[in-house]
């Protein structure tokens, strides 16, 4: 049985933790002398929407406990990847993919795949919050509810977890009972991160969660990644290239539906070994 987040273990030892700014770290997995271990597998992911071929062979290895960065221009790809991780896809209709993606023992793209536990495994916070119309108490406590057997004070314990993980708590531990709707657009973009961890995923999907925000939020949410990667594996798709240098430590580079470039987030930015990679985190075109 897979392992759900529950205030009963690891949740109530984390419950006083803060996040606050800390200057790049190396990950909590990096092992020097051997690789890294792996939370997606992806091999040969080939991916279409109708016709058009959107993912050409696909291969990359996503580290666990890490963040990992997707740039490229838009239209290369990478938010479509980010969708099949968690089958976001199967709401489209021409969609259809091939290949092999796996998240441990779980194959992706399997049809038997039981895809409302495989969202609660690989979360999905998108470029627009999206609170739900309930309070900001049942916004963090829907999935719990869903999935979990608690009882009101675990929920409670659960719940203040979540929003103190997602830095949002000191904000709202005194209207919880409010409209998730009222809140600033920073504010609801934790709230829904918060709302992602509450079911103890293994892997976390960021679709340029910080493109509508201001940059006091901007460099709130990048200090959340930062701190959250000690927990899960983070993917986050970005225009951002400085966002992507700060907040990553593995960078992939898109183009065309093809992955053109996947290493060291300092290296890509500093070393990286295709032109076309250079040209790209340098500014000559996207």
């Amino acid at each position: 049985m897979t392992r759900m987040l529950s205030p009963n273990t690891e949740s109530i030892g984390l419950m006083n933790e803060v996040s606050e700014a800390k200057p790049k770290a190396e990950s909590p997995q990096t092992n020097p002398s051997g690789p890294l271990e792996t939370a997606i597998h992806t091999e040969n992911l080939c991916a279409w929407y109708g016709d058009f071929q959107a993912l050409h062979s696909i291969s990359i290895d996503i580290p666990k406990n890490h963040v990992t960065a997707f740039i490229g221009p838009s239209g290369c790809g990478k938010s479509t990847l980010l969708r099949w991780f968690n089958r976001m896809n199967d709401t489209v209709i021409s969609a259809k993919a091939t290949g092999t993606v796996r998240l441990n023992d779980l194959d992706l793209l399997s049809k038997d795949t039981d895809t409302v536990d495989l969202r609660r495994r690989v979360g999905i916070v998108f470029q627009k919050a999206n609170p739900f119309p309930k309070s900001i108490y049942d916004n963090v406590a829907f999935g719990p509810r869903l999935h979990m057997k608690l009882r009101r004070s675990e929920l409670d314990d659960l719940v203040e977890w979540s929003l103190r993980k997602a830095a949002v708590w000191d904000e709202v531990k005194d209207r919880l009972n409010g409209s998730a709707l009222g809140l600033s657009g920073g504010q609801q973009q934790r709230l829904c991160i918060a709302r992602a961890i509450a079911v103890g995923p293994e892997v976390l999907l960021m679709d340029e969660p910080c493109s509508a925000l201001d940059p006091a939020s901007t460099l709130a949410i990048e200090n959340l990644i930062f701190e959250l990667r000690k927990q899960y594996t983070i993917i986050i798709v970005t225009h951002n290239m400085q966002q992507a240098s700060r907040s990553s430590d593995k960078t992939a580079f898109f183009f065309d539906g093809r992955l053109i470039e996947f290493e060291d987030t300092e290296r890509v930015f500093t070393m990286p070994k295709n032109k076309q990679t250079e040209d790209y985190v340098r500014g000559k075109f996207g």
